[in-house]
């Protein structure tokens, strides 16, 4: 897709070089000492779990720290504090650190809305779409932004600990790379080179990854770390002393596999089903779509003891449940597409003619309605689309995306509802006189059916709180659904990593460089 609407925004970010090169100065002068970068030799090596540990451990330490990513590539995001979007793992490490994410932690997100192209969010908001070739052009003009984020974390943190993204030994990428290397370079920080080992070949993946960097690059690679081992550590011994010796570089611990962590994720999906014990149970289906967005929405359905979610992929019939959830997405006129090409629509149909219940977030919310319109090609070709019918509304993508966090009540019994909306959609239609949810800021906000099978909302994280959850479960047809607080769960799951990391890992090494 070609960039839209690039040029006239570019000022928000862009720098001559002089002007880069005196924030770069700046950013040099302030606190470089206590910057640490840990990057992957592949993606999912475990980059974001290990910085969520350290945030942990500092904070644990009194250390004043805050989490730093330069460019991050997720469908998964949240709302800051300041009224901008980033990854949802920089949220969840600002959370180990005891601090509200705000959009510095996370100046350059990258939504993929194509197999070839993004949404580009810099420094919190949208600024148009770009195919992969402009992108890798604009690369230059970001490095700005992303050197003016880290300045003013610098400025207000004694530690900044950075997650890279992918691999520094992505030999296509290298030019203009402000995601690993470019950036470390950039700053003068050291480096932790984090691998894989469930994965297998870790030896290869550690050596062959510093063999692809320059000299300086190697030498501001300060060590090596293992992650997710399984077994006796004293039989790994061999391969770590070679290593070492080898390398020239301390290994500065090896992480044993963590069974049952859960960190919400920064994009990746599994598809298991979470919940398969005995006793009273929900079923939940939740409809997997090709640009899923914010799936960390399910989590706390996930980890409710009296819940089953299972994930239902393109090509599956949705298995008999109690709910079924539409998730939000990304691209919403070809996912519904996609939905009513495997047949769903017509699932759907039958689930609410037998007495189930249907909720759909955002995204989904706008495919429960009657069309779905995009006159300005927002996210895709412009045009309309007929949705599913099942809520007499219907949307209007606009340029301008919502980014809001808000509070309010359930208007069917009043329980406390948290969450946060991200969405380009204007809804309207008859259904809204009945609303799901009364705000705080009294607004009404999304839809309960006048026949109460059927919810649509923009909120992601609606079953975060523990009262509209229950509630929620409740109404889905649980008879005495307990009360999860899944705060407190994701708090006792921060300090169980900060624990393995403590126990494991070389902190004082990494900390006191």
């Amino acid at each position: 897709m070609m960039v839209n609407d690039i040029s006239n925004k570019r000022k928000l970010v862009n720098k001559d070089r002089h002007g880069t090169m005196k924030i770069l100065d700046e950013a040099l002068s302030v606190r470089k000492q206590h910057t640490l970068m840990v990057q992957g030799t592949t993606s999912d090596a475990g980059k974001s779990t290990v910085v969520a540990g350290l945030c942990r451990i500092a904070k644990r330490r009194g250390i004043s720290v805050a989490p730093f990513k330069p460019q991050n590539m997720a469908l998964n995001s949240a709302v800051t504090a300041d009224g901008g979007e980033i990854g949802r793992a920089q949220a969840v490490q600002a959370m180990a650190c005891g601090l509200q994410p705000v959009v510095d932690m996370n100046p350059v997100l990258l939504k993929p809305n194509t197999d070839v192209g993004a949404q580009v969010i810099v420094h919190g908001k949208a600024i148009g779409n770009m195919d992969a070739v402009h992108y890798h052009e604009y690369k230059r003009v970001v490095r700005g932004a992303v050197l003016e984020s880290y300045q003013r974390l610098s400025e207000q943190y004694d530690l900044i600990l950075v997650e890279g993204a992918g691999s520094p030994a992505e030999i296509n990428l290298r030019e203009n790379d402000i995601a690993n290397m470019g950036f470390a370079e950039a700053v003068d920080c050291p480096v932790l080179l984090v691998a894989d080992i469930d994965r297998g070949g870790v030896f290869a993946h550690l050596v062959g990854t510093l063999e692809l960097l320059s000299e300086s690059e190697q030498a501001r690679t300060i060590g090596t770390l293992i992650n997710r081992f399984r077994g006796d550590v004293t039989i790994l011994q061999p391969g770590i002393d070679w290593l070492e010796e080898r390398l020239g570089k301390p290994n500065v611990g090896v992480i044993p596999y963590l069974m049952d962590l859960h960190l919400e994720s920064e994009d990746s999906l599994s598809v298991g089903n979470s919940n398969t014990g005995e006793g009273d149970r929900l079923e939940v289906a939740v409809l997997v779509l090709a640009r899923t967005s914010n799936h960390t929405d399910f989590d706390p359905l996930r980890q409710h003891p009296q819940v089953n979610v299972t994930f239902v992929k393109p090509g599956q019939v949705i298995p008999p449940a109690d709910v079924i959830i539409l998730p939000g997405s990304k691209s919403v006129r070809s996912d519904l597409q996609l939905l009513k090409g495997n047949g769903w629509g017509a699932a759907i149909a039958r689930h609410l003619r037998w007495g189930g219940k249907v909720i759909g977030i955002c995204g989904g919310y706008q495919m429960l309605g009657l069309a779905v319109h995009d006159p300005e090609g927002i996210e895709g070709d412009a045009g309309s689309s007929d949705g599913l019918g099942f809520l007499n509304v219907e949307t209007t993508l606009a340029s301008e995306k919502q980014l809001t966090q808000v509070q309010g009540r359930l208007v069917s019994d009043a329980a406390g509802v948290e969450g946060y909306e991200i969405h380009c959609g204007v809804t309207n239609g008859s259904d809204l006189q009945h609303p799901f949810v009364r705000l705080d800021s009294e607004r009404n906000e999304g839809v309960l059916s006048p026949s109460g099978q059927l919810i649509g909302t923009y909120l992601h994280g609606v079953f975060d709180h523990p009262e509209s959850c229950q509630s929620l479960l409740r109404w889905a047809g649980l008879k005495k659904p307990e009360s999860f607080d899944y705060q407190a769960f994701r708090e006792k799951e921060l300090d169980r990593l900060a624990d393995l990391l403590e126990e494991h890992v070389d902190i004082d090494f990494l900390f006191n460089l």
